[in-house]
């Protein structure tokens, strides 16, 4: 059996510990500054007319509060079930929580690392969190198939998977979606959304637009910034695999143009 969806990727919205600069990973749980509040309202206003059929969201309050309201901007999701997911989480910080970032950066100069590279004492490693990604990925790739499979677009019997269309990108907000009645949408948290992408892209080969640099690719996914994917599901007996991934847009922040900081 295989199955097509979309899945679109959202970072969650500004908290005050975001814009004073300081570290939250998981024990950090704090909520949605103003600010966030109108980034979270701006990106569900952009993404009001997509049906999610499937809502995953880390189970901390910033990446909740962000998911309640892109669906309570939704027109057509308002029905889903959210599901919280731990493993979804932000990447663990150890020591360096509550910290400004800049003390992790002193932290990885002293130990002669790359900051983004560097894992404070207590912390998570990058392969850490990619592991956790990976196990997420094994039950997504289930449920989606589970739930999902009267809209399997070809059976065991066929001769072999037939490739999908690259999507169609028009800067639109329903870009790669149209004619793909599955769509899930995450909601996590920006050390988190990178780890993934670069899983997706370095060992998944997913495909990338034409002309999507790789330091576009691997940059830092801004507050509400939107990421979509396309992926085609073969089930076999050692369990789901992706036979096709397609990336459609990465960290997209269209819906940010009105959304003005307060003046401090």
């Amino acid at each position: 059996m295989m199955l097509t969806f979309a899945l679109t990727v959202v970072r969650h919205g500004e908290t005050h510990y975001n814009r004073d600069k300081l570290l939250q990973g998981q024990g950090i749980d704090t909520l949605l500054s103003d600010t966030g509040h109108q980034q979270a309202a701006a990106a569900g206003v952009y993404l009001k007319d997509l049906h999610f059929t499937n809502v995953f969201v880390s189970n901390l309050q910033r990446a909740i509060q962000t998911a309640e309201i892109i669906l309570k901007n939704n027109l057509n999701s308002s029905a889903t079930e959210m599901v919280l997911d731990p493993l979804l989480r932000e990447r663990g910080f150890g020591v360096a929580e509550g910290r400004p970032k800049e003390d992790l950066k002193n932290m990885a100069n002293a130990a002669g690392q790359a900051c983004r590279d560097y894992t404070p004492p207590g912390g998570e490693t990058l392969d850490q969190v990619k592991m956790r990604f990976k196990k997420f990925l094994k039950s997504f790739y289930q449920r989606m198939l589970d739930e999902h499979d009267s809209l399997n677009h070809c059976s065991a019997s066929c001769s072999g998977p037939s490739e999908p269309k690259q999507p169609v990108i028009a800067g639109l907000a329903d870009d790669g979606v149209r004619g793909i009645p599955v769509h899930a949408l995450i909601v996590s948290h920006g050390a988190f959304i990178r780890v993934s992408v670069r899983h997706l892209v370095e060992d998944l080969q997913c495909c990338l637009p034409a002309g999507l640099k790789m330091n576009q690719v691997f940059s830092p996914c801004p507050n509400t910034g939107i990421s979509r994917f396309i992926f085609t599901l073969r089930r076999e007996e050692s369990g789901p695999r992706a036979t096709h991934i397609y990336c459609v847009f990465i960290n997209r922040k269209d819906h940010l143009e009105d959304v003005r900081k307060p003046v401090l």
